[in-house]
């Protein structure tokens, strides 16, 4: 059984929601009168608050009471089932007010209470065994010595920090260090005479270590008349931290002194000097707090200077004077040597080269926490045996409860609000590295009751909104680097998660010791394609289940999802995302009365049963890109409770007016349903829309009445009407909280300018992006101007976008200084101007876009802005793109005495598709490291001198593009289309040395790729280059290709001699070859370097066996992919290298038969290998 650390004050806000629940007028209503009901309601409440009194004190002991834990555990399973009951009784209240019909509510009311209503009885009797089972708790409670307390936080244990620091034991953070100390020896950036720099980051990766390095290290003694080291820890006590303080300054006692005597004191010790105070560990974010403990420490020097160390972002917002500093984990050869500094008495693991090889595999689960590396070092210090080192490599150390391994972790959670444990512990739900968003998660929240909103006024969104953004600034989540509205766990604070929640959150995804059982209330399930319905009788045992989620595709039929509805009646979210399978959704779905969160996306139904409309308490509906979905039921309009609509990438084409009755719903997304033609008529029922999203949708028109939706925030399309009905753009002027996102399509068909002007975009001061779409021409270029000059937005729009304009010009505001805020703006479409708006003193713009100018021959010097601005042009613009005009011939380069000081950092220039440009690129572009020039035949300009660019991309024949003055530091060269010269080496001149990437399409004339010429290449792919004959210049090559780690050969059909003899790249590890239709046998013994690891094979379409004696030393190949040879017969005989880690076989008709499971004449060949994949089917 997993082990379960269930927080007292966890329970405590578990019971705060179930008296908030009881005390509902609906549940009310529904018991009123009855005293049998109404006694047990009253004992039931009783009992809670006898057990809320002594949670805190049973958190504290449950650490080292197994009995006191599972006296936790028990009462969390039993609130469990009176959370259930009391969510039946309010669910089967307001079933009754709904089906009321011609009968009253109080009818119903007094069927329902009558004494023979079987529901009525079984909801007694479950209240007597609910309060049974408290009954046995309260007691038990007495035998485990549970006391009753005030519900503090009872004091930390953890051992305070102090200045001293073991350097020796310090690794990787020299740069840190360095970035720490210039800040302290500096002045303040600001002008302040008080600097604050907080260091930020998760529990246990370094942050005092690194206060600790700069604190002691001789500048900073030198250069500081004073220092301090205060040990903060969670209690911010402004009298302690005060008198602390004073104590380093004079290593005096203070006891016996007033708050205000300490202070004053502490002024008087400080007045006049430069000093350094390090606060560690700060948990505090109220800024009160913070200003009052600051006030002595103003009257220090210039440049004395506070460094604070936090897990908490919010923490460090309201008290840093410079960014803070985001320390991020060591790398894995730095945790590696802080591992062996503490397992080798010297830190030389030379004589141990057994041992090393496991220990960097373990060190490398650390996920660059020096606490885990110095925690397992601890454990394997005194450990020489290669089996006990494998042994733990293998164990399920990571997840385990063992106080070495996760004390700063189990600490950061111990103290989290009670609120927030709840939600953080049902993490433990997701996969490690899963990536999640923060709008699915709080809707998994909210779906299991955890927003406590009753007594605020906020929406539970909002709160859940708020909860989040605690966990994010307490390190907790984090972004994901790969996308940015993603978030995501490190791995250790996954295992807390999982630590904390035990049994009751279980997640399958191929860990043999997650067990399921009775209390399991939680569960996911990380499939594959070949499960089947057996795979969940497994998880039948868990009878209460609130939350079932399939995080990944696997094969799950109707029948198996009627199985799993008629057994799990309790769940509360439901999730089949990616399951195609599943092609409708069965009637035992109605069961399920307790459910408020469904996720269908990507199923293959039709349409959704009548009775989802009785599923009374669902909030979220999710069907996004169900693409056969075309209808939803009339009686839609029942689920009184939802919130949330996302019926996006659908068939649907008209949405049920009872819709309209959905007043609590915040959310209708609708987006790319391509065959959605209107909206109901009543949407102005909607009361409550927060958000509706209708881009890509086939609408022409708003309904009427849109100014109604006085709570809409985020509206993405206004679409403005011809003359007739639906809403006009006068509408949009009574919609004041719309913020984000808004964009106005059909512009054309506005009559009058002053329409325009009552829209009131100027007022609407939280729109941050804007878009201006006309969608057809016009004969009328004044009225379009005029439109355009009315809807000028509010100063702080940041995102600006300007689409088939058709105006001659454009009016004032475009390109105005008082637009600061402009970071993106995008013009395009609007070929009837002839001049561009001087947007070149936008003080914030970075992103600049303009395509489509059918009228622009000359980019002329107005484009620049005031002339007379001491301010530089463009001094902002990161990015510029010009595409797409065909008529522009000149650019006028900005009319100064120093042309230089226009485009300062711009870093990315792109021109497309502009075939008149002939001369006058900016002479001087300091800062650009990207340049791509395509479809610009007449360009004979120099290249702009840029000594900083690293990247090239030049695409069509140029009539005479002087390439030769690039910069030396170019790394990455695409040459596309290029067809007057059969030399590479007449095109780029002689610049070799520092070019690691080169990309080369479509290149007929060239015959020889000088590879010898590159001694830093590292990257070549090459593609459709039907002449190229040779890799080298020379007959055999005369240098070993040291640095080439990638290469991509596609179609080049005269290349065939190039897979004969060797290929003298030592250090290759990746390479594809793609349309060798003339080979037969591949490899040649010896053609690939030994140091490959993928090697891909595609359209070889003459292939007929694969050479064993070519593949043999490939002891490091870990990826074969084989694509498109239909005449391969076979793998060889003596099989495959033992290294592959995976097989990819398609369209490979020959070897599909060979390769099947257990059957296939090849299937021992491949057996071995972890990952097979035929035709896009796993079979192993």
């Amino acid at each position: 059984m997993a082990l379960s650390v269930v927080g007292g004050s966890f329970l405590s806000s578990f019971l705060n929601v179930l008296f908030d629940r009881m005390a509902t007028r609906e549940f009310v209503d529904l018991i009123k009168g009855r005293r049998v009901t109404d006694a047990q309601l009253n004992k039931l409440k009783a009992k809670m608050l006898a057990i809320n009194g002594v949670l805190e004190d049973a958190e504290e002991k449950q650490i080292t009471n197994s009995a006191v834990r599972d006296w936790l555990d028990q009462l969390k399973d039993a609130l469990y089932e009176a959370d259930d009951l009391l969510d039946e009784i309010a669910y089967k209240a307001f079933r009754l007010k709904m089906e009321a019909g011609s009968r009253t509510f109080g009818d119903q009311m007094r069927n329902f209470l009558a004494s023979r209503n079987p529901f009525k009885k079984g909801m007694e009797e479950k209240l007597d065994e609910i309060l049974d089972r408290l009954e046995n708790l309260v007691k038990e409670k007495v035998a485990l010595c549970l006391r009753e307390g005030s519900g503090e936080k009872p004091s930390s244990t953890k051992v305070p920090s102090t200045s001293l620091v073991d350097e020796s034991g310090v690794y990787g953070r020299d740069d840190d260090k360095e970035a720490m100390i210039n800040l302290l020896l500096s002045d303040d950036a600001n002008g302040n005479d008080l600097g604050v720099i907080p260091i930020v980051g998760m529990g246990g990766v370094g942050k005092t270590t690194l206060a600790q390095l700069v604190y002691n290290d001789i500048r900073v003694q030198e250069w500081f008349d004073v220092k301090a080291w205060v040990c903060v820890s969670e209690e911010f006590d402004v009298f302690k931290i005060t008198r602390d303080v004073l104590m380093e300054v004079t290593s005096l006692s203070c006891d016996n002194k007033t708050s205000n005597q300490l202070q004053l004191e502490l002024k008087e010790r400080l007045k006049g000097k430069r000093f350094l105070l390090v606060l560690d560990d700060v948990w505090n974010d109220k800024y009160t707090d913070w200003e009052i403990l600051q006030r002595p420490f103003k009257h220090g020097a210039q440049g004395s200077k506070i460094v604070i160390t936090t897990r908490i972002d919010g923490v460090a917002s309201i008290m840093q004077t410079v960014p803070p500093l985001h320390l991020k984990g060591l790398t894995d050869n730095d945790c590696w040597s802080l591992f062996a500094k503490i397992v080798f008495d010297d830190g030389n693991s030379s004589t141990y080269t057994d041992l090393e090889v496991i220990g960097r595999g373990i060190v490398s689960k650390c996920k660059g926490l020096p606490l885990a590396a110095k925690a397992l070092g601890g454990l394997l210090r005194s450990k020489r045996d290669v089996e006990e080192w494998e042994k733990i490599s293998k164990s399920c150390l990571w997840n385990s409860s063992n106080d070495d391994i996760l004390p700063a972790l189990r600490l950061s959670y111990h103290y989290l609000p009670s609120h927030l444990k709840r939600c953080f512990a049902y993490c433990a739900i997701f996969p490690k590295d899963h990536e999640f968003e923060k709008e699915e998660l709080v809707h998994l929240w909210m779906a299991e009751g955890f927003l406590v909103h009753y007594a605020t006024d906020k929406e539970m969104e909002e709160v859940g909104d708020e909860y989040f953004n605690d966990l994010v600034s307490r390190s907790f989540f984090q972004r994901s680097s790969g996308h940015h509205s993603y978030f995501i766990m490190h791995d250790l604070i996954n295992d807390l998660a999982k630590y904390v929640s035990g049994e009751f959150c279980v997640r399958l995804d191929g860990d043999d010791s997650c067990k399921i059982t009775k209390r399991t209330r939680h569960l996911s399930y990380v499939g594959t394609e070949y499960d089947s319905g057996m795979l969940f009788d497994g998880i039948y045992e868990a009878q209460f289940l609130r939350t079932f989620i399939l995080m990944e595709w696997s094969c799950i039929d109707n029948e198996v999802m009627h199985d799993l509805l008629l057994k799990f009646k309790h769940l509360r979210v439901l999730s089949l995302s990616q399951y195609r399978s599943v092609t409708a959704l069965p009637e035992s779905i109605g069961y399920l009365k307790h459910l408020r969160y469904l996720n269908l996306s990507t199923a293959s139904i039709k349409r959704l049963p009548e009775i989802v409309s009785t599923l009374y308490n669902l909030q979220t509906l999710i069907l996004h890109e169900c693409i056969y979905l075309a209808v939803l039921p009339d009686s839609i309009g029942n689920l009184k409770y939802l919130r949330f609509l996302d019926l996006s990438g659908t068939l649907i084409r008209r949405l049920p007016e009872s819709l309209s009755g959905l007043n609590n719903l915040q959310t209708l997304i609708l987006c790319r349903c391509k065959g959605l033609v209107e909206l109901p008529t009543n949407m102005a029922g909607l009361i409550n829309l927060r958000r509706l999203d209708i881009r890509g949708t086939k609408l022409q028109e708003m309904p009427p009445l849109m100014s109604e939706l006085k709570n809409l925030h985020i509206l993405t399309n206004f679409i403005v009407r011809r003359q007739g009905g639906g809403s006009n753009i006068k509408e949009l002027g009574r919609l004041q909280r719309l913020r984000e996102k808004l964009c106005i399509w059909n512009l054309e068909n506005i009559g009058d300018a002053e329409d325009a002007l009552e829209a009131n975009l100027k007022g609407k001061k939280h729109l941050k992006e804007l878009e201006l779409r006309w969608n057809s021409d016009t004969d009328n270029s004044a009225l379009e101007r005029g439109v355009l000059e009315q809807l000028q937005p509010h100063a702080n729009v940041e995102f600006l976008a300007i689409v088939g304009y058709g105006g001659g010009g454009f009016p004032d505001w475009v390109g105005d200084s008082s637009f600061s805020n402009i970071v993106s703006l995008k013009l395009s479409g609007c070929k009837y101007c002839v001049s561009l708006p001087p947007v070149g003193q936008l003080a914030s713009l970075k992103d600049l876009s303009i395509t489509e100018f059918g009228g622009i021959e000359v980019v002329a010097p107005e484009f620049y802005g005031n002339c007379t601005s001491m301010e530089n042009p463009f001094r902002s613009l990161k990015l510029l793109k010009f595409e797409r005009m065909p008529k522009w011939h000149k650019w006028i380069p900005y009319m100064h005495e120093d042309e230089r000081r226009a485009f300062p950092v711009l870093q990315e220039l792109y021109i497309r598709e502009c075939p008149a440009l002939t001369t006058a690129l900016p002479s001087h572009l300091p800062s650009l490291t990207t340049l791509e020039i395509e479809g610009c035949l007449q360009l004979v300009a120099s290249l702009p001198r840029a000594p900083a660019i690293i990247k090239m991309k030049l695409k069509d024949d140029f009539r005479d593009l002087l390439i030769k003055k690039l910069p030396s530091e170019l790394h990455s060269l695409i040459l596309d289309r290029f067809y007057s010269s059969d030399s590479i080496l007449d095109l780029i001149g002689s610049f070799f040395s520092t070019l690691e990437e080169i990309e080369i399409r479509n290149y007929d004339s060239l015959k020889c790729f000088p590879l010898d010429l590159f001694p830093r290449l590292k990257s070549l792919r090459i593609t459709r280059c039907p002449s190229l004959e040779s890799l080298s210049m020379y007959k055999t090559p005369h240098e070993n290709f040291t640095s080439l780690s990638s290469l991509e050969i596609r179609e080049c059909p005269n290349l065939a001699s190039f897979l004969k003899g060797r290929l003298p790249a030592p250090n290759l590890a990746r390479i594809l070859l793609l349309g060798f239709s003339n080979v037969e046998s591949f490899p040649e013994k010896m053609l690939l370097p030994s140091s490959l690891i993928s090697l891909k094979i595609w359209d070889f379409h003459n292939l007929k066996f694969l050479n064993y004696n070519g593949l043999q030393h490939l002891t490091y190949l870990r990826d074969l992919e084989i694509c498109n040879c239909p005449k391969l017969q076979s793998l060889p005989e003596e099989g495959l290298p033992s290294s592959l880690s995976s097989l990819s076989i398609f369209l490979c008709p020959l070897l599909e038969q060979r390769c099947q499971k257990e059957q296939g004449e090849d299937w021992a060949k491949i057996s071995h290998i972890p990952h097979v994949k035929v035709n896009f089917h796993k079979i192993n």
